[in-house]
């Protein structure tokens, strides 16, 4: 089904009594396997308010993720949460959405800056199990519930409600932007020097760690601000290492798109698995996992290249975070809980949400299971 209005999106979940598999462009198949026919919203598209002076922007579900960042550019602007594309990692084609990148709340290395996807969420549009049309949040959207449905719907990756519209803050591009490489070698020394960066008030809005490239620092703003911030933090992390300043804006473009995008796993084979955790704790669990990685946000986020069908919660025991499974085949996602696993009591609270939005349990089932 590939619905072309939020009245018929309506219609096809209040009708439904088998499973739906809810997706956008399908271009992440992260999650368990989902039963069931496909409810494509790729046809619910288009732009349907846009005021650049009140930095606002409200499309429809289906809309094309680079259809939307081309109208913000014409603008000078831009979502400040820098969302991932990861077809290349993914091995995918397709084309991301608005509303497939709010529903996995995908949110790349400005993150450390400028907060997640959720954090410029301003309203939203969905359809929920029943069939039932919500308005949540926004200026232009009526608070129906008592529920924040703005966050909830962010990162519930369809299982709440089909999503029809989203309401957006964006930001204006800065006029310049510089990359510090820090050569620096190990999860340990990386860490200290990334923690540096983002523990100094130079207003740093990238901290990766790429193994054989160096730490990488990211600031941005207006020319002559980015040019005192970059003297300034190369003083601070000249004991960490050999430092080098690039301020050519393609290249330092190309290098965070790398690193959000995850560029370093999509030609090697193996499973990808995304874990966040404390920066302090980084080193100690690398050292668990043994394999392939790369740092982002400060070294709070670990991308991890595992052998197939091995499961990273095993070989690290208990710690402090979250292990998802990003890429693997649909046997290891079916074997392996590919979202981590939650405490009872907080699996308790999602299994009432889940009840009482999607009663009939016909919205993408089992897919954080």
């Amino acid at each position: 089904m590939k619905p072309e209005t939020e009245d018929e999106v309506a219609g096809a979940v209040g009708a439904a009594t088998e499973p739906l598999h809810v997706v956008g462009g399908g271009t992440r198949a992260v999650g368990r396997p989902v039963p069931g026919e496909v409810l494509n919203l790729s046809n619910l598209s288009g732009i349907t308010l846009y005021e650049p002076e009140a930095l606002t922007v409200v499309a429809r579900a289906g809309t094309r993720l680079a259809d939307l960042e081309a109208a913000l550019s014409k603008e000078g602007q831009r979502l400040a949460f820098e969302p991932a594309d990861w077809r290349g990692l993914l091995g995918h084609g397709g084309h991301p959405t608005v509303g497939g990148m709010v529903a996995a709340n995908i949110s790349g290395s400005r993150r450390v800056q400028a907060g997640a996807c959720r954090d410029a969420l301003l309203g939203v549009r969905f359809v929920d199990g029943t069939g039932a049309i919500v308005k949540n949040g926004g200026r232009v959207m009526k608070n129906v519930t008592g529920y924040d449905l703005v966050k909830l719907m962010a990162g519930s990756w369809g299982t709440l409600g089909v999503l029809t519209e989203v309401a957006l803050k964006v930001l204006p591009v800065p006029a310049a932007a510089a990359t510090l490489v820090v050569s620096v070698e190990g999860a340990t020394a990386a860490v200290a020097a990334m923690s540096a960066a983002l523990g100094s008030p130079h207003d740093v809005t990238g901290a990766a760690f790429v193994p054989g490239e160096g730490v990488l620092i990211r600031i941005e703003g207006f020319a002559a601000s980015v040019e005192y911030r970059a003297d300034k933090l190369e003083e601070l992390l000249v004991p960490h290492g050999p430092v080098r300043i690039e301020t050519d804006p393609v290249r330092v473009s190309a290098v965070w798109k790398r690193v959000t995008n995850v560029t370093l796993f999509a030609e090697k084979g193996g499973d990808v698995w995304r874990l966040s955790v404390r920066p302090s704790d980084a080193p100690a669990l690398l050292a668990g996992l043994a394999c392939e990685y790369m740092l982002d946000w400060g070294g709070g986020l670990i991308w991890a290249l595992l052998p197939e069908g091995e499961d990273a919660r095993a070989r690290l025991g208990q710690f402090k975070g979250h292990a998802t499974l990003i890429r693997a085949s649909e046997d290891t996602r079916a074997r392996i809980a590919p979202f981590h696993p939650e405490p009872p009591a907080l699996a308790k609270i999602s299994a009432d949400l889940r009840a009482r939005f999607d009663p009939k349990g016909i919205l993408n089932p089992g897919l954080m299971g």
